[in-house]
């Protein structure tokens, strides 16, 4: 079985490495989207998508938008005192939101559990000590 292929939007290269990094860790093959066009290149062949939430070139909740649009899974990361944030990339279509932080501490389970809890299925196997920050 292939590993899940996993879009990073992200435009601050920094993130976009670090987010690229802890998607590989977590056995997926992740595929760089620093741009609203390398994400809509990307969405046919991804099954997930992870946002960069503090993107400044362009916005996130487009790309959250987008993705759920194409039926693909979407977590949201971001700052975890973005309250309004965390609401917006909910109602976009972001099925999780988490804070940086959590990533920083362990990202790759924490993104091998989100991506290994697939809501179609109707089991749940990502849980609060993952330290979601909504959802």
């Amino acid at each position: 079985m292939s590993a899940t292929r996993v879009a990073v939007l992200a435009d601050d290269l920094i993130w976009a490495i670090r987010l690229h990094d802890l998607v590989a860790g977590a056995a997926a093959r992740p595929v760089m989207c620093r741009t609203m066009a390398a994400l809509a290149e990307a969405l046919p062949t991804v099954e997930a998508v992870v946002v960069d939430l503090s993107a400044r070139s362009f916005d996130p909740m487009s790309g959250i938008a987008a993705a759920a649009r194409a039926a693909r899974r979407v977590l949201a990361v971001g700052p975890h005192d973005d309250a309004a944030a965390r609401d917006r990339a909910r109602a976009a279509g972001a099925e999780r939101v988490l804070a940086y932080r959590a990533l920083a501490e362990s990202g790759p389970p924490v993104i091998g559990l989100w991506l290994d809890d697939d809501p179609r299925d109707g089991a749940v196997r990502f849980d609060d000590a993952a330290e979601p920050v909504s959802g």
